[in-house]
Order: structure tokens, then C-alpha cells, then sequence
């Protein structure tokens, strides 16, 4: 364990090599799919639970580089509602390490700044990892550097499902005129609707797809794929992505 709480952190110093990049080129909500834990494990011939310990250290280092940067929210993919048809060991493995990570990092999240905030359905996590996420959410509400945002046991579709079912019910209510329903009334009912649509979404470990991850706060998001496995994601990759954001010309659906 000293090796995975206590080791490497390979870290940006204060965004150093951007500081040609004025803060507001850069973006303010990045969300990462973290892939690629099991085949960095599989290339060391070991279990891809020591992967996936590797990959929760690396978003402790990523976070950090991420304040850094100037970005405010960070979210990340940990654990899909599909996740569940894993092998029993290997989900098991997934929930300690939640834990742990909320347990064991707690101090060390105060000092950076880091609110830890987790977005999915709960009504099946194990209690252990429930009275965790809540009691680090508690702690952590009044920290303001940046939002760690963790997905965990989340689907896209299925918060589309639950915020349709809630904006529904609403109606049925009379809280809210059919009539006037538009894109807000239904972003109200998502799981962040007070943080702003995501403007980076990185994907690591070479696949190109969303894999369900914020489908509905990704229509204009831009998107960076890379073949880099997730434990080996560094902060000058991040910074790499950050610098070829702030090159990109945004238009939202119009032109220039």
C-alpha cells in the first residue's frame, strides 16, 4: 500500500509550459473516461485489480494538475451501470477501492481544494460505499478549488430516464406548465444541473466512443481520444490536451 497512497506524482507544476494560455482559452469542465486499466495490468502479467489501484493513484495525480491548470470541474468515469456483469472479484475490488479512496485521500483532497462530489444511481450500491460517498460529499461541500466529480454506477441513458421520469412527475404535479417545458426544464432534473456542460472529454486507452458517459451534457463538448492507457495519463498529457483545446475554434451549431 505504500506504493499506491504514498508514491509517484508525476505533476504539472502550476500549468508552467501554458502560461502563454490565458485562463479563460482554457477549459473550465473536463471529463475523462479512464480506460485502459486492465491492459496495463495485463502488460505486467498481474491482476487487473493492481490496474485499477494504479489508475485510482493516477487520478489523484491528474486532479492535482488539474487545479493547476485553472479547471474547475473534473469528472471522470469509474463505474458504469454496466459494469456490473464484471466478475464478482473484480467489481468487489472496484467498491473497496472507493472506499479507500475517499478514506485514505481525505486530507490530502482538503489541502488541494478538491470538493468530491458522485454522480449515478445509489439505490444499489453497497452500504459501505454509500455511507462513504456521502459522508465525503458532507465533508467536502465547502472546498472551492476545483469539483472532483466521480460517475459511479452511471449510464447516460438511464440519468436521461430518471431526469425524464422526475420532469414527468413534476408535471403531473402541476409544478411545472407543460407548455413552457424546454431543454433547462429537462437539465434540471440531471444529476449536476449547477455545473456547466463538460467543454473537454478525454478518452484514454485508444477507444473512440462515449460508452454512455454524458450523453446529454456532451452535444457541443470537444473531444480528444488517445491511445495512452489511463495509469500512464500523465499531466503533461493533460496539459498536452489543454493546449490543443485552447486551439480549437468552438461554434456551438454556427459558423464564423
Amino acid at each position: 500500500m505504500k506504493g499506491f497512497w504514498g508514491g509517484r506524482r508525476r505533476r504539472l507544476a502550476a500549468g508552467a509550459d501554458l502560461q502563454d494560455i490565458p485562463l479563460e482559452a482554457r477549459p473550465e469542465h473536463v471529463a475523462i473516461i479512464m480506460d485502459g486499466n486492465g491492459r496495463w495490468a495485463r502488460k505486467r502479467l498481474m491482476p487487473r485489480s493492481y490496474g485499477h489501484r494504479h489508475g485510482a493513484d493516477n487520478l489523484r495525480t491528474i486532479t492535482s494538475a488539474a487545479a493547476d491548470l485553472g479547471i474547475k470541474y473534473l469528472t471522470v468515469y469509474a463505474f458504469s451501470t454496466e459494469n456490473w456483469s464484471r466478475p464478482r472479484e473484480e467489481v468487489e475490488a472496484l467498491m473497496r477501492l472507493v472506499v479507500e479512496f475517499c478514506r485514505n485521500l481525505d486530507r490530502e483532497m482538503e489541502r488541494e481544494g478538491v470538493r468530491l462530489r458522485f454522480i449515478g444511481r445509489r439505490d444499489n450500491l453497497p452500504a459501505e460505499v454509500l455511507t462513504t460517498i456521502e459522508e465525503t460529499e458532507r465533508r467536502s461541500r465547502m472546498r472551492e478549488r476545483i469539483q472532483l466529480i466521480v460517475a459511479l454506477n452511471y449510464g447516460g441513458r438511464d440519468e436521461l430516464v430518471q431526469a425524464t421520469r422526475a420532469l414527468a412527475t413534476a408535471i403531473r404535479a402541476g409544478e411545472i406548465d407543460p407548455d413552457t417545458v424546454d431543454e433547462s426544464s429537462l437539465a434540471d432534473f440531471t444529476y449536476m444541473p449547477d455545473v456547466p456542460d463538460p467543454d473537454l472529454l478525454i478518452r484514454t486507452g485508444g477507444e473512440q466512443r462515449l460508452s454512455n458517459f454524458l450523453l446529454w451534457q456532451s452535444a457541443y463538448t470537444e473531444f480528444r481520444f488517445t491511445s495512452v492507457l489511463w495509469p500512464d495519463f500523465s499531466a503533461e498529457d493533460l496539459a498536452t490536451a489543454v493546449r490543443d483545446f485552447a486551439g480549437r475554434q468552438r461554434r456551438f451549431g454556427g459558423h464564423k
